[in-house]
């Protein structure tokens, strides 16, 4: 194979004028060229008498296709070609290129990738660095003579600027691809914009005419001042040779091409395509299965992606009902506490849901057992109910008479509440109840059945300051009343829902010590949905140090949630909800359409977010307000 030529041309100048000119066919196979020179001068032309006279002696080629021209080899030979419209044999992608590589070293079938159909730019480097990549890979094993031949490389490899993935790809082929028998021509009609690293390196080099200053440049510096100030009156064909394995710079007039001239210059004659050959069909067969298999798993992916939002927007729709839901039952939960606040004259222990926790912190409930008697006195008709007066703030006896007289109205009237259609949600406490709430005062555990009774906690935290429906009494021991800073770091007391708090401190007291509560990395991952909004539990579990595992991020995240301190948003991400949490523990039930004061909704938010924000101090006090939450809670009541 070594003395194998091939004949492309004769010398055109000189005294060996006439003289045909021959290359060596392992050194096209296998080394590395460039052929230039501007639009029309002949450069596609003779990167096609190439073509012809490897395909002619049945050697192997890949032909990278960027503007659509090569197409016409299939009038005389029969070459696969592949692209990315319906004018090639197969529509292909990158996943092809793996067996396209495999038919062009193993199958040796000649093949065009013709790259100038995709619409996406970035569809055709993906596909053409693949495939180098497979080919470079494969001729390690296979050390079969090859040849690559790259239309507009400067495209790939340029002078100035970066160089991608595709680019370094073919650099690699063309300086190390020889050793394993991958050759490379790369051709280009701007030489001064190629990687000059490239041409320095090519064993054979082929200049037709050229006319611009900067590409005129590059023939001087590589050929001589001399042929730069002839390279500009070369005839169409003709060309400076250079190689590697000939001492003289020859002028070469290459041979015309002997298929159809797809790459000509569309004219006023009638354009005639000709009959090109087809390939073999086994071949197609083998692309298509790929592209069927490829077809089956994106349908596949689509229907996944399908059911994922389907269940993306039930989850959505059945977290927005269960929202509603708790929104309801927490309306419902305030009136019925506002209204046992009445019946009772006294505020009661807890919010519905955490009596357990306080009475783990506070202890149980002591009854009163003179209550208790005289109440089952008026349930069984043993005693008559009296009217009393509404009693005076402070006067403890007037209070517990007042509370049996509304408890008896509650037990035994049958006449119907103004507000009828609260009642339908929300029925009256009935004797039963009122004596499950007595039995709980008489110091026996809370069950159950008492747990969803309101209780003193959260009747404080919505009245702004424990303001007895009946009394008027705050229930805020002023000389000894904590600072916010106090309860937020911890030196008060330990975390207890005592009374001696008022409304808003005892929210606070409540708040932080369910944060301190919480997990380290829950409370971590608390600050990030703080400072970056809606995120997803892994996003924000991988953000608060954790691993992101969806088992782990879910279990801290329903920490948050529960407690209400984060909210779902949209499509599986959650935000942080604290300020949320605390408007509605402030809302007034009594009037309910009258928000929060924005000043003390901060100072509330502010003095419960210290205990884990850092940088942020709580306020030093919170006698505004407690001032103001008092005041709005009496104006309600009037």
């Amino acid at each position: 194979m070594g003395e194998e030529t091939i004949t492309v041309g004769e010398i055109s100048r000189g005294d060996e004028e006439g003289t045909p000119v021959e290359l060596p066919v392992v050194d096209v196979l296998t080394g590395r060229s460039f052929v230039t020179g501007k639009s029309g001068s002949g450069k596609s032309n003779t990167a096609s008498v190439i073509c012809e006279k490897m395909l002619d002696k049945g050697f192997g080629i890949l032909i990278v296709d960027i503007d659509g021209e090569y197409y016409g080899l299939k009038e005389e030979y029969e070459i696969l070609h592949v692209g990315g419209d319906e004018e090639c044999d197969l529509q292909v992608t990158e996943e092809h290129a793996g067996k396209i590589a495999e038919l062009a070293l193993e199958q040796n079938v000649p093949i065009i990738l013709d790259v100038s159909s995709f619409l996406d730019e970035s569809e055709a480097r993906a596909l053409l660095t693949e495939v180098t990549k497979h080919l470079f890979a494969k001729e390690k094993k296979v050390k079969q003579p090859f040849l690559m031949l790259v239309e507009e490389i400067h495209e790939y490899i340029p002078e100035g600027g970066g160089v991608d993935e595709c680019g370094r790809m073919l650099i690699k082929v063309s300086k190390r691809g020889r050793k394993h028998g991958l050759g490379i021509v790369g051709i280009s009609q701007r030489p001064a914009d190629v990687k000059k690293d490239f041409i320095t390196q090519c064993d054979w080099l082929v200049w037709h005419r050229l006319t611009w200053n900067n590409d005129t440049k590059v023939v001087g510096r590589i050929l001589g001042n001399e042929y730069a100030d002839h390279i500009e009156e070369m005839d169409d064909g003709e060309c400076f040779l250079m190689t590697d394995w000939a001492e003289d710079i020859r002028v070469v007039q290459f041979e015309r091409k002997r298929t159809f001239d797809a790459g000509a210059t569309p004219g006023l004659d009638d354009f005639e395509r000709p009959e090109l050959k087809s390939v073999s069909g086994d071949l197609v067969e083998e692309l298509e299965e790929i592209s069927e298999t490829k077809e089956r798993r994106e349908n596949r992916i689509e229907e996944l992606q399908r059911e994922l939002e389907s269940k993306d927007e039930r989850i959505h729709d059945l977290e927005r009902q269960l929202k509603e839901a708790r929104d309801l039952k927490k309306m419902a939960d305030r009136f019925s506490r506002a209204m046992m606040e009445q019946v009772t004259g006294r505020p009661l222990s807890a919010a519905p849901g955490r009596q357990s926790e306080l009475d783990e912190a506070a202890g149980p409930v002591r009854r009163d057992p003179e209550i208790e008697a005289e109440l089952k006195a008026i349930r069984n008709g043993e005693k008559e109910r009296e009217s009393s007066p509404v009693p005076v703030a402070g006067n403890d006896d007037d209070a517990s008479e007042e509370a049996e007289d509304d408890a008896v109205d509650e037990t035994t009237d049958d006449e119907s509440p103004p507000d009828s259609e609260t009642t339908e949600t929300e029925p009256e406490p009935t004797a039963e109840t009122t004596e499950t709430r007595a039995e709980t005062q008489s110091g026996e555990e809370t069950t159950s059945e008492t747990s969803d009774w309101p209780t003193e906690s959260d009747s404080q935290s919505f009245g702004f300051g424990g303001i007895d429906r009946v009394t008027g009494d705050t229930g805020v021991d002023t000389d000894d009343s904590p600072t916010v800073s106090d309860v937020a770091s911890g030196s008060a007391r330990e975390p207890t829902a005592s009374p001696a708090l008022s409304g808003g401190e005892r929210l606070v007291d409540r708040l932080q010590s369910e944060i301190r509560a919480l997990d380290d990395v829950a409370v971590e991952m608390l600050r990030v949905y703080r400072a970056r909004g809606p995120l997803t539990p892994q996003e924000a579990h991988e953000a608060a140090g954790g691993s992101g595992d969806r088992t782990g991020a879910y279990s801290m995240n329903r920490q948050l949630r529960e407690r209400g301190f984060v909210a779902h948003a949209s499509r599986g991400r959650h935000e942080y909800a604290l300020p949320e949490l605390v408007a509605e523990e402030t809302v007034d039930p009594f009037n309910p359409n009258q928000p929060v004061d924005g000043t003390e909704h901060d100072l509330l938010v502010q003095a419960v977010e210290s205990v884990f924000v850092d940088g942020i101090d709580a306020p030093e006090t919170v006698d505004a307000a407690a001032e103001v939450a008092t005041d709005g809670g009496t104006d309600s009541d009037n």
